[in-house]
């Protein structure tokens, strides 16, 4: 082991990560390097705890659908449901069977039944409603925005024109239309029709803004927001999956990464006035350097939420990745940064990425065994604001 690492090393704590990120930071991302590890979202929970206890975190936005996450926050708030259903329905990407999610939540409740309404912490998940198989449709958001600028204003699209133009929803959630663009409805006729009333909802929205929020609560309005957001994302999503170009799934990625980063951008400006965020997703989805994934044999390149949300907070913006050593019969090998890391002493480490200097960037990159775990580039180890290595997922 080299003095370098040894130096850069600490045994992992939330007080150890948080000393390495600037005093200006809001909004802090912490990525996973794999998705369905308990490991990773075990220790998310513990640094979570430690934010919202000593360093005035109030809330956590989640890798997962941004509409369902509205149950789990009204949940563990409000107590409104049961854990269960909170579990149940409150995540996408079948993150709901994680006992860390379910133990997150029942630690938020249980924290927030002994606080003000004003110092809860609060719940977001600030995926789209997207899955690998495809989107959902866009009724539910639409209809929502419809439906909330109605009761107070006089939109120029009634409800019965919005649903015939929607149809059935059936129409944009076929799981084909993953592999055939042929299938999507996304740019036909009636697609564009509903882009058109969708961003002419939302800027109806913007501008009335004062009176809309003096008239109701600002957590309507924002929920309002939200659901234009949703709606406009998920047809330009949808007029992406209609696309036959080479670019296509590219296309995807990024529509699904901006999405994600103007979730956050709402999630900070609600939180502004309260404390920093937490945001837990996947390293890709985190990460400042250009992410990368393969599909289909072919190599796609794209920009990260964090990449894009990073660019708009400066120093503002700090990310922990996180990787693992051992996993099973998938050992790393010596001249890889893992290999590297696995000689230190501690089972879970924090590293400040500054002071591994050269040292990584003489590794060699790690090819895993299992396709899901995504490596750090030792080369680009400089972009995070700090590392958390866990030695062995047994």
């Amino acid at each position: 082991m080299t003095a370098s690492i040894r130096d850069a090393a600490r045994p992992f704590s939330g007080h150890a990560l948080t000393s390495l990120l600037s005093p200006a930071t809001r909004l802090l991302g912490l990525g996973e390097p794999t998705h369905g590890v308990e490991a990773f979202p075990e220790l998310r929970n513990e640094l979570f705890r430690h934010l919202v206890e000593h360093e005035g975190y109030r809330s956590i936005a989640i890798e997962s659908d941004c509409l369902a996450g509205l149950a789990v926050d009204a949940y563990v708030t409000d107590g409104i449901g049961t854990l269960d259903d909170a579990v149940a329905h409150g995540f996408s990407h079948g993150f709901g069977a994680s006992p860390a999610n379910r133990e997150l939540l029942r630690w938020m409740r249980e924290f927030n039944r002994q606080q003000p309404h004003e110092e809860q912490v609060r719940f977001y998940g600030f995926d789209g409603p997207l899955e690998i198989t495809g989107a959902a449709g866009p009724r539910q958001c639409l209809i929502a925005l419809h439906d909330y600028l109605a009761a107070h204003l006089d939109p120029p699209y009634d409800r019965a024109a919005l649903e015939v133009l929607l149809g059935d929803d059936g129409r944009w959630t076929d799981e084909a239309i993953m592999y055939d663009p042929a299938k999507s409805v996304g740019r036909t006729a009636e697609a564009r029709e509903l882009r058109v009333m969708a961003d002419d909802l939302s800027a109806l929205l913007t501008a009335h803004a004062p009176r809309l929020t003096a008239a109701g609560s600002p957590g309507a309005f924002w929920r309002a927001e939200l659901h234009a957001r949703t709606a406009t994302g998920l047809l330009r999503y949808h007029a992406a999956m209609a696309d036959t170009g080479p670019d296509r799934i590219a296309m995807l990625l990024s529509q699904r990464d901006a999405m994600m980063a103007d979730n956050l951008d709402a999630v900070l400006r609600r939180e502004e006035r309260r404390g920093p965020t937490l945001a837990y997703a996947h390293n890709a989805h985190l990460q400042r350097e250009e992410s990368s994934m393969r599909f289909a044999g072919r190599l796609t390149r794209w920009w990260s939420a964090g990449a894009l949300v990073g660019t708009r907070l400066g120093d503002r913006y700090a990310y922990a990745a996180t990787t693992f050593g051992s996993r099973g019969c998938d050992v790393p090998p010596a001249d890889t940064l893992e290999g590297l890391l696995s000689t230190l002493p501690h089972d879970r480490s924090v590293l400040d990425p500054a002071q591994l200097g050269a040292v990584a960037a003489d590794l060699t990159p790690r090819v895993p065994a299992d396709h899901t775990y995504a490596a750090l580039d030792p080369a680009t180890t400089g972009q995070a604001d700090a590392i958390v290595f866990v030695r062995d997922l047994r």
